[in-house]
């Protein structure tokens, strides 16, 4: 091919293209906003899905990646928590642990949801970051 029709075919791949939208994120929502509180909504109700006594790694499976994971070992137990977003306490585009739900797993399987589960375990609220 020529540099005139290499070129010509550039042009119009330019021009082709430069009306195309892309669109990330699925079915989310159009606004940031909106995307915010399907994910929210959907984790909320994943979580009511949930029962005691199921294993961390189907947990991940179904809800996907945490927003903040702690992990420490206390009296000859291995304790995880997975904080997932399901409410908006300030638009400010950023999650923090007040937004989040905490699921306490003891050895690997769920033990408590919520922010009552985790006060039990650490004795301290759930603030910011």
């Amino acid at each position: 091919m020529n540099k005139l029709a290499k070129g010509l075919a550039i042009v119009m791949a330019a021009v082709m293209l430069g009306g195309c939208v892309v669109s990330v994120g699925g079915n989310r929502g159009s606004s940031g906003e909106s995307s915010w509180k399907q994910i929210e909504r959907e984790n909320r109700e994943a979580i009511a899905g949930l029962g005691d006594g199921m294993y961390v790694e189907e947990v991940r499976r179904r809800m996907g990646t945490p927003d903040f994971i702690e992990s420490f070992s206390r009296d000859g137990h291995t304790w995880e928590v997975l904080f997932y977003r399901t409410h908006r306490v300030a638009a400010d585009g950023k999650t923090t642990r007040d937004e989040t739900t905490p699921l306490v797993f003891q050895d690997g399987f769920l033990v408590g949801r919520g922010e009552s589960a985790w006060y039990e375990l650490t004795g301290r609220p759930l603030v910011g970051r």
